[in-house]
C-alpha cells in the first residue's frame, strides 16, 4: 500500500472490529457496539470527521480515565415529559442514545420527551441520535456544548464551543430531514483533515490560537463562528439551554480555570400525534419535500437536495462498496489494534 492510498473497509467489518477495539479497552461489550455503530453511522454517511478518524482519540479518552468505561449512569425526573441523565463521564454515543431512547419513549407518553445530559464525553455525530428519533416516527431534536474551542465576536482566542444542532423529520417515503450543523464556520475534526491532506483552508474558517485569521492548517487551532456574531451567539445560547440548565455549566468554569473535558446535551422527542392527525404528518412533510424539489432550479445541472438527502446516498454507496480509510488513520486503528490485540479486517 503507498503512503496515498485509502484502505476500504466492508461497513460491517469495519464495525465489529470497532466495537472490538473498545471492548478490548475496557467498556463493556454493549458500550462498545453502541459506541462503534455511531462512528460509522457517520463514516458511512461521509461526514469522515466524526467517523473511524474518532476512534483513537476515543481510545485515549478511555485510557486516561477521561472518559469512563464503567459508567453509574443515572436517571432522574420530577416531571413526566422531562428527565435529566447524569452519564458519569460516559462516552457520548453511550449517554445520547440512552438520552435519544427516553425522550422518545416519554413523547409517546406526553406529546413531548425532553432528555437533559449532564458530563458526558464527545458527543460524536449529533445526527445519529435525532435520526433514531425520527425513525420512530417523531421529531427530534438536539443540542450539544462542549469545552471551548471557538472564536466569540469581540474576544481573543477559543470562548465558547462549536456547538452543534441537529433536527430530524420523518418524511413518507423518503429518508428523513436530517439538519446537523455546527456554529463554526469549520469543524475541528475538518481542520485535521485539511492539515493531513496539506490543504489550504477557506477563508474566515479559522484562527491561530491568538484569534489571528488563517488559512494555514498548520497554524489553525480554532473555528470561527459561521456568519460571526450569528454563529458565536447560537453557541451561547447552546450553552445556556444545557450546561447551565442542568447545573453543570462548561464556559464560565472553563474561564475561571477549570479545562477538565465535558460535554452537556438536551435531547427533545416531539409525537407528531399530540399536535394532530399522527399519519398526516410525515405525508406533508413528503409533500412539501416534492415541491421543495420540483422548484425551477437556479440551475439546471444542479438538483435541489434537502437536508440529509446526499448524505443518505453516500451512505448507500458505502454501504454496498465500503467504507473508506485514509491511510494515517488505517496505521493509528492497525497500531492500536495491535496494542490491544484485535485483528484488523483483511
Amino acid at each position: 500500500m503507498s503512503p496515498a492510498t485509502k484502505v476500504v473497509v466492508p461497513a460491517a467489518d469495519l464495525t465489529s472490529f470497532t466495537a472490538e477495539l473498545f471492548t478490548r479497552a475496557g467498556t463493556s461489550p454493549e458500550h462498545a457496539a453502541t459506541i462503534a455503530d455511531v462512528l460509522i453511522w457517520a463514516a458511512l454517511r461521509g461526514v469522515d470527521s466524526h467517523g473511524v478518524s474518532r476512534v483513537p482519540r476515543y481510545l485515549e479518552l478511555l485510557a486516561s480515565g477521561e472518559a469512563n468505561r464503567d459508567p453509574g449512569i443515572e436517571l432522574t425526573s420530577s416531571v413526566p415529559g422531562v428527565a435529566v441523565l447524569d452519564a458519569d463521564r460516559a462516552p457520548g454515543p453511550v449517554a445520547l442514545t440512552m438520552a435519544a431512547d427516553e425522550a422518545v419513549a416519554r413523547a409517546r407518553a406526553n406529546g413531548i420527551g425532553a432528555v437533559g445530559v449532564r458530563g458526558t464525553v464527545h458527543t460524536g455525530a449529533i445526527g445519529y441520535y435525532t435520526t433514531r428519533i425520527a425513525e420512530a416516527g417523531l421529531t427530534g431534536v438536539a443540542f450539544v456544548a462542549g469545552m471551548p474551542n471557538m472564536g466569540y465576536t469581540g474576544a481573543k482566542g477559543a470562548a465558547v464551543a462549536t456547538s452543534p444542532l441537529s433536527i430530524a423529520v420523518p418524511a413518507t417515503g423518503r429518508p428523513p430531514v436530517l439538519l446537523d450543523m455546527a456554529t463554526a464556520t469549520i469543524a475541528l475534526g475538518k481542520i485535521a483533515q485539511y492539515r493531513n491532506s496539506g490543504t489550504p483552508l477557506p477563508e474566515g474558517a479559522a484562527a491561530t490560537a491568538d484569534g489571528v485569521p488563517t488559512t494555514d492548517p498548520a497554524l489553525a487551532k480554532i473555528p470561527l463562528p459561521m456568519s460571526g456574531a450569528k454563529g458565536a451567539g447560537m453557541s451561547l445560547a447552546f450553552e445556556l439551554i444545557t450546561s447551565v440548565l442542568v447545573g453543570a455549566p462548561i464556559v464560565s468554569k472553563f474561564h475561571g480555570g477549570d479545562r477538565k473535558h465535558r460535554q452537556n446535551a438536551l435531547i427533545i422527542a416531539l409525537d407528531p400525534a399530540a399536535f394532530g392527525d399522527p399519519a398526516a404528518y410525515p405525508d406533508a412533510v413528503a409533500d412539501t419535500l416534492a415541491v421543495l424539489k420540483s422548484l425551477p432550479r437556479a440551475d439546471e445541472s444542479t438538483e435541489i437536495f434537502y437536508p440529509g438527502e446526499r448524505s443518505t446516498a453516500v451512505a448507500a454507496h458505502r454501504a454496498a462498496t465500503g467504507i473508506p480509510v485514509g491511510p494515517k488513520i488505517w496505521t493509528e486503528l492497525t497500531t492500536a489494534a495491535a496494542s490491544l490485540g484485535v485483528e484488523p479486517p483483511a
